[in-house]
């Protein structure tokens, strides 16, 4: 790819749904440099050394033993990726820093949660909002892993609502601080850090506001007991308590009420790098999985040879591989728009700030996807090591419940579905993306004669890119019709917009699968591919039953009579094979393959 970037090069967030993505404009991770590939490996090397060998340690609460594995880290340069040059850190473009979230997480939810909230929530919010003197004041610090960072923002009573804190900040009568008073709860790394980002309100303020709290118990400030948790059992997790904490006013972070527009931003850029941090713990679980199921014998035979473990083993796969072929998709993207808007002249954080913003149902999207298959793909660890698999002496328990917070984490899942379509609706309304004319198309389409032409399928998925066309469709004929019998009012029919979202969903995920791997065969050779043809083609095939199931759910909520058949005829239309795929013998041949290379090699 050109290192020339212009605004037509690639699409604007959403953009994907209405316009069409050349397989030579996604990054892949084939597509990593050298440099790339090198900090790949050290990342991994530092896993296996500190974190992977010693996983029974962070399954007994050794906080300790997380805050040393962090300033090990910080020793090595990994806290400081995204961290500019300017404040001690590499600077590195936004690829990069999702690499090493990437590698880094996958060993254990404790760690990952830690490098998470100190990198992300903890630092980010100082290199995109700080001023040049609070930059030089903390950034190293934090880049260093000499001090660690806490975000606080939620409140018992402020969760997915983060505006309604109740949290105080009370100027003092000589203008020189404010006194800030209330309560945070589920505060990551609060057991060990220096700092925290802390959110209050301002007398009567419509927007809470940010400040730099530096962690001083003389100050004010208690903490909670270290929470009991399902998983992740050694990320410190606590309640912190304010009581007139004395913060200067030129800790304020940003302008008075930005507080919100800080954390949602934020949320934004921690969304698709939860979902980084869920890919090495699918391919590390897979690996587990597989090792085991060659090695273990029944009935005289490895219980990998069993249709039944085959099955699972290649949909763990397939989903490990469309989650990297979206994420690293989308990183390209904003990395790319970063680059234009520094070309335009943006500062490098009003850049990093837009660039993301403008992916933010991207990384919704992301968010959603990778959270749940890594949920699923600990849960069939388990399933495949059986008894053992639910024995604590093995790693997939283990696995399974650090999992589960990333359904919670940034935002619920429930909250990201309803975002990304909510979010798409007002792009469309503020002209960046085109949805009318499409979804008007496509309701002249549903009342035209269907074409009895035998299509062109000669090229390599040719049938499939028609099928994800097609699959847009189905996504602008039930948004479309929803937005014009509900209009404003459609956020509040929540259950059809989780519908719509799922398909929205599926259309990415499948359509990044089918563009890498249509990439890779071009410059490598269909054969060199097989495994991963094989891998797009399951995965389009299980998100067109998706899109069936959800399209369906969407249709009868809302439309009845005529305007229900014809949609339900034009669900049928849109998602028909002309060749149905036989799912048994793509998924053996993917679990073939990945039982012979004893592991997850995709990546």
């Amino acid at each position: 790819m050109s290192t020339e970037v212009t605004n037509k090069d690639i699409l604007r967030g959403g953009q994907f749904l209405v316009k069409e993505t050349k397989c030579e404009d996604v990054f892949t991770l084939e597509d990593l440099s050298e440099e790339q590939k090198m900090m790949r490996d050290s990342t991994k090397e530092f896993v296996d050394r500190e974190l992977w060998a010693h996983w029974e340690r962070f399954e007994k609460k050794d906080y300790a033993y997380t805050e040393e594995c962090m300033r090990k880290a910080g020793e090595l340069g990994l806290l400081s990726v995204a961290v500019p040059e300017a404040y001690g850190g590499m600077g590195m473009g936004f690829v990069s820093t999702m690499l090493v979230c990437d590698y880094i997480s996958g060993a254990t939810g404790s760690f990952s949660t830690a490098f998470g909230a100190h990198t992300g929530i903890g630092t980010m919010p100082i290199t995109l909002y700080g001023t040049e003197e609070q930059k030089q004041k903390y950034v190293p610090k934090l880049a260093s892993g000499d001090w660690f960072g806490a975000y606080c923002l939620t409140e018992p009573g402020a969760g997915s609502d983060a505006n309604s804190g109740k949290t105080k900040a009370v100027l003092s009568e000589d203008g020189k601080h404010y006194n800030i008073s209330g309560q945070k709860m589920w505060i990551s790394n609060a057991g060990f850090c220096q700092m925290f980002i802390v959110f209050a309100r301002i007398e009567d303020d419509k927007n809470i506001t940010g400040f730099i709290v530096e962690n001083n118990p003389e100050n004010g400030i208690t903490l909670g007991d270290e929470e009991k948790k399902l998983g992740i059992h050694s990320s410190s997790t606590r309640q912190v308590f304010f009581s007139d904490t004395k913060v200067p006013v030129e800790n304020m972070l940003s302008e008075r009420g930005n507080g919100f527009k800080i954390a949602m931003n934020a949320l934004n850029i921690g969304r698709i790098k939860l979902a980084a941090a869920c890919l090495e713990a699918q391919r590390r679980v897979i690996n587990e999985a597989v090792k085991y199921a060659n090695e273990r014998i029944q009935f005289k035979t490895p219980i990998i040879n069993f249709g039944a473990i085959k099955a699972k083993i290649a949909n763990m796969s397939t989903n490990a591989y469309a989650g990297d072929s979206a994420c690293y998709r989308a990183a390209k993207n904003i990395e790319d728009r970063i680059a234009i808007r520094e070309a335009e002249g943006n500062s490098h954080h009003e850049a990093e700030l837009k660039g993301v913003e403008e992916y933010a149902i991207e990384c919704s999207i992301l968010k959603v996807a990778v959270s749940e298959d890594v949920q699923d793909t600990t849960d069939e660890g388990i399933q495949i090591f059986g008894g053992m698999g639910f024995s604590a002496e093995a790693p997939m328990e283990k696995a399974w419940r650090d999992a589960r917070i990333a359904r919670i984490y940034e935002g619920t899942n429930e909250i990201n579905r309803m975002l990304s379509v909510g979010m798409l609706f007002k792009k469309a309304m503020k002209g960046h993306v085109d949805l009318l004319g499409p979804a008007t198309a496509v309701g002249e389409e549903l009342m035209g004669i269907p074409s009895f032409d035998a299509p062109d399928f000669s090229e390599l998925f040719a049938e499939e890119k028609d099928l994800v066309a097609r699959l847009k469709k189905v996504f602008l004929m039930v948004a479309g019709s929803a937005v014009q019998k509900f209009g404003p009012e459609l956020e509040k029919h929540q259950q059809l917009m989780l519908a719509a979202s799922d398909i929205l969903i599926e259309v990415y995920m499948a359509e990044s699968t089918i563009l890498r791997t249509e990439k890779n065969a071009k410059r490598f050779g269909e054969d060199a591919q097989a495994t991963q043809i094989a891998m797009s083609r399951l995965y389009l095939y299980n998100a067109t039953e998706t899109v069936i199931q959800k399209g369906k759910e969407a249709i009868i909520s809302f439309a009845e009579g005529d305007e229900q058949r014809m949609m339900l005829m034009g669900l049928k239309r849109f998602t028909k094979y002309t060749n149905n795929p036989n799912v048994a013998a793509l998924r053996t041949q993917i679990a073939d393959k990945v039982a012979a290379d004893n592991g997850y090699t995709f990546d």
